[in-house]
Formats: structure tokens, C-alpha cells, sequence
């Protein structure tokens, strides 16, 4: 039993760790993508959220009738995680559109936002402008902006 016997067994462990990425908490970015040109799109709103208020609109996102029922039994409305509206900046077109974003095991599936689910999404006004507000009330609303507008020396 010589210490040669000993020390082979040994294993030196390095004493400084390896060198890691300095940006390694830095998020990255989302991976959305323009579904005509293919390039990244650029976020210019915050996400708003939709909601279900109807048995048959939990049917379509593969609820059963009764869990869907129960579901909706229990609360007026139920918020729809994954799944959002946001106002994208492409740079090819060079112009600004609303989606409906959803996202699925870290994929994100971009279509142009109908017009369906302004109804069922928190926070947002309708870039249309509200349907019950007459014409004449709107044009009157934009004169009277434009004339705030000028200064009156």
C-alpha cells in the first residue's frame, strides 16, 4: 500500500467556472413573425386579453358542452390564457396592424385580428370607432379637436 496507490484515485476539479454569458437574464425576443413578408414584427401596444362569455365560444377551443357549461356556470366570463390582441409595426410594409396572437408551446400562431373578437378582448377601443355613435356626432367631435388645436393669437 504505497501512496501511489492513492493518488491516482484523486481528480483535480478546475477552480474557476466557465465562462458564461454576460446578457444570459436578458430576455430574447419573441419570435413573431409577419405572416405576408416573414420578418420579425415589432410590438407598438401592450397585449389585450380575451375573454369568453359564451358556452359556444369555449366549444371552439376544444371544451366539452358540460365542462364548458360548468365552467361558465360558475362566472360570467373566463379569461382565455394564450391567447391575446396586439399591434404589430412591420418593417417591409412599413405599417401598423392589429393581430390575434396565440401561442402554443412556446410557437406563436399570428393571424390579422377579426373583427369578431374586438367584442371579447379587455382594454381595447375599436379602431373602427364605436358603432352606436352617429356620423354626425363624429364629425362634430373632429371639428371640435381641429379648432382646440389652433392657436388663437
Amino acid at each position: 500500500m504505497g501512496s501511489s496507490e492513492f493518488s491516482s484515485n484523486i481528480t483535480f476539479l478546475p477552480t474557476r467556472h466557465p465562462k458564461r454569458s454576460r446578457n444570459r437574464k436578458r430576455s430574447k425576443r419573441r419570435p413573431i413573425h409577419c405572416p405576408i413578408h416573414g420578418c420579425y414584427l415589432d410590438s407598438v401596444s401592450q397585449k389585450h386579453g380575451l375573454y369568453a362569455d359564451q358556452i359556444v365560444q369555449l366549444r371552439s377551443r376544444g371544451y366539452t358542452h358540460k365542462k364548458a357549461s360548468l365552467v361558465l356556470g360558475d362566472r360570467p366570463t373566463v379569461s382565455l390564457t394564450g391567447e391575446w390582441l396586439e399591434e404589430f409595426w412591420c418593417p417591409e410594409c412599413q405599417s401598423k396592424q392589429w393581430y390575434y396572437v396565440s401561442k402554443e408551446a412556446n410557437i406563436y400562431i399570428v393571424t390579422p385580428a377579426p373583427r369578431s373578437l374586438w367584442k371579447t378582448a379587455t382594454g381595447v377601443i375599436d379602431p373602427k370607432g364605436n358603432p352606436s355613435v352617429s356620423q354626425y356626432t363624429k364629425t362634430n367631435a373632429s371639428q371640435h379637436r381641429l379648432k382646440s388645436s389652433r392657436f388663437n393669437f
